[in-house]
């Protein structure tokens, strides 16, 4: 039996570990992964899915507030527990951060100081008086972005005139036309569509004096300056050029020369209906169904009109009640998800349990094969604007949203149907085949893969001044490209198919001078790192090539003392930080997941990680990521938007470990 090295150290915020001084063997890798197995198994649904809640920032539990009192509606008892939520997340300086633990900003604390105000919180509070110190010490609520400013501005709390047009009239470009909805991201897509109708309809709600955030404003809203301003620096840029259209349109409204304003707001509301069908609610996300939802109601559709009911039902469905609170936070409390991850989860659990050694024909893994399998997608979504003539097979990441399927769970799920040896086998290998042909149809010219679309990567639009969320374009990432050359080579392409060799030119130019690749859906460079060295051990690249050791070592160089890995959030602001951050179950998982890939099995580095993971492994065979102090909170290791958005995935915390701890198993095996 082999032997793990001893490692003393602790990890801090982590279970205390299980093991004392003793050496750890493969036997107790063994009873690591068993535990973990069933623990996993017992999460199955019985229609045979796994979906792990999905955790984002308090923006959702704010916003939802504003959504009730703006339209009269909303249970008056979650609206409270959703306070006590916002409150849970409050920082030390007063602010609210993107993730737990991180930096204040500027639109989270100025959401949330509206949403205790809106619930008759006092602006003498200590609570709020701490967040409008911290909000007017950094510029105040004109240095908010214009998604939140819209929403201020159906309170009365700030000016239509002076927040960035968002004109209906952009859904009548054609397809042909440089810019159009569908050269633009699907999520962005998804939000604006109804977020223009909104701007065109311009709700408002008069508050009470006592509800108004005049005194966020510095040196009061009167003499602010509400307009965003040129950019002095650079007079010709495509920033001022956006700006001054922007002013043009603002003076269209006000002398009301919008000719086409009736029939752009008419394809506009036909677009969001033709987007309802198929999908549970608009876009399957959070912020598109709460746009929808108001759009519906100003566009003139009463309360009790079946499309209202049915997108608020989608709506609360997001909803986490905890009337008695949690374990980790005994509070009262109510959370809104941004969505869910049905066919994201369930692919990944059934990859690790296909690999974890459980029968290729247990009737728990063909049950979740045949739900997935259910799912596949066959309808021409948003996707076929772009892409022409290709038969529809595909997957989303939700329960429904045909509209807007993407290559990365595609990817997924056909790496987890590779682990079931399933009755309707032929049905089975048909479904992949033209699914496989769908994957390289959406294949970017650079050779890399995006998510939802092709070649979207026109980084003009982010110039525009309604784009200041930092998220309208969807390029190719090595992250994704990794995960479909793993997928691909287990259906047998290698590195003589010319679109392998593309995708793999793609992944070496894009690798970090320090051997990292950088991670755009998960947390950061250790996610983007591990998915590339996996998708070229699986292409058969030779891994004593120079990159792939770079990658290693650089690994082995981010090891925390205490023998697991970790990486913040706060990365993609600051790259020079890569790599650092407390120890993870997720994070170090993907650490040595990226190692055993380089071929690396017999390092300290990797001894240490193992021995992290099942030391800190609880008793039911489940792992924590709880950030010390954090009131529950735990670390968030996936990423929705680079630097605006994070993402608290709850089950990549076991299904991560347990394949780490599978393949250093199985590596072991080979090895002696």
């Amino acid at each position: 039996m082999s032997a793990v090295p001893i490692n003393s150290n602790k990890a801090a915020g982590s279970s205390q570990p299980r093991f004392g001084r003793m050496d750890l063997g493969l036997d107790h890798v063994a009873g690591a992964v068993k535990r973990a197995t069933d623990w996993l198994m017992g999460q199955q649904h019985a229609d045979g899915y796994w979906c792990g809640e999905l955790e984002a920032d308090v923006m959702l539990e704010a916003d939802y507030i504003f959504m009730h009192v703006l339209l009269g509606t909303g249970d008056p008892g979650k609206m409270e527990r959703a306070i006590n939520e916002i409150l849970r997340h409050q920082n030390e300086d007063g602010g609210w951060g993107h993730y737990p633990g991180g930096p204040s900003n500027i639109n989270y604390g100025v959401k949330s100081y509206l949403a205790l105000k809106l619930m008759g919180w006092s602006a003498n509070h200590p609570v709020l008086v701490k967040a409008r110190q911290w909000v007017l010490a950094n510029g105040g609520v004109v240095e908010c972005n214009t998604f939140t400013k819209i929403y201020l501005c159906a309170m009365g709390q700030y000016d239509y005139d002076a927040v960035p047009a968002v004109p209906p009239e952009i859904i009548l470009f054609p397809d042909w036309f440089y810019f159009n909805i569908y050269e633009i991201s699907a999520w962005s897509r998804a939000i604006l569509v109804p977020l223009s109708i909104i701007y065109a309809k311009k709700p408002f709600r008069k508050l009470l004096p006592e509800q108004s955030i005049e005194e966020l404003f510095v040196g009061g809203r009167e003499n602010s300056d509400l307009h965003l301003r040129w950019d002095r620096k650079h007079p010709i840029s495509w920033r001022n050029f956006f700006l001054f259209t922007d002013r043009v349109a603002h003076w269209a409204e006000r002398v009301h020369i919008r000719p086409l304003r009736k029939k752009a707001l008419k394809k506009a509301e036909q677009w969001m209906l033709d987007h309802f069908e198929r999908s549970d609610g608009l876009g399957a996300i959070y912020p598109a169904m709460l746009n929808a939802i108001v759009a519906l109601v100003y566009l003139g559709y009463s309360k009790d009109d079946p499309q209202v009911i049915r997108a608020m039902d989608e709506f609360e469905k997001l909803g986490i009640d905890c009337p008695n609170g949690t374990p980790d936070y005994p509070t009262p409390t109510f959370r809104m998800q941004p969505c869910f991850s049905p066919v994201w989860d369930t692919a990944q659990v059934l990859s690790t349990l296909g690999e974890a050694g459980l029968s290729r024909t247990d009737p728990r893994l063909v049950k979740a094969a045949d739900w997935l399998l259910s799912k596949e997608i066959r309808y021409k979504g948003d996707w076929s604007h772009n892409v022409k003539n290709v038969e529809a097979s595909c997957w989303c990441f939700f329960f429904n949203n045909d509209h807007q399927p993407d290559v990365d769970d595609t990817g997924e799920v056909l790496l987890a149907l590779k682990a079931v040896d399933n009755p309707r086998e032929r049905y089975q290998h048909e479904v992949s085949q033209r699914a496989i042909e769908w994957v390289f149809a959406m294949q970017c010219r650079n050779g890399g893969w995006a998510s939802f679309d092709k070649d979207n990567t026109k980084k003009i639009f982010e110039s525009i001044p309604f784009a200041d969320h930092n998220a309208m374009i969807d390029p190719p990432t090595v992250d994704i490209t990794g995960r479909i050359l793993e997928m691909l080579a287990q259906y047998g392409y290698t590195r003589k198919d010319a679109r392998v060799e593309k995708a793999i030119q793609f992944i070496l130019k894009e690798q970090e001078p320090d051997g990292s690749w950088f991670g755009r859906w998960g947390v950061n460079y250790l996610y983007g790192t591990f998915l590339v060295l996996r998708g070229l051990e699986a292409m058969g690249f030779w891994n004593h090539e120079p990159a792939i050791q770079n990658a290693a070592e650089w690994i082995r160089m981010v090891q925390n003392a205490d023998g697991g890995w970790g990486e913040t959030c706060g990365t993609y602001d600051d790259p020079n930080q890569r790599g650092v951050g407390p120890s993870t179950p997720s994070q170090t998982a993907w650490a040595l997941l990226g190692l055993l890939a380089a071929g690396d099995t017999r390092s300290d580095s990797v001894a240490k990680g193992v021995r992290w993971l099942v030391e800190r492994q609880h008793e039911d065979g489940s792992w924590d990521e709880l950030v010390p102090g954090r009131n529950g909170e735990s670390y968030y290791t996936g990423t929705g938007f680079p630097r605006v958005f994070y993402l608290g995935y709850h089950l990549y915390k076991q299904y991560f470990p347990l394949l780490a701890l599978t393949t250093y198993s199985r590596a072991m095996g080979k090895s002696e």
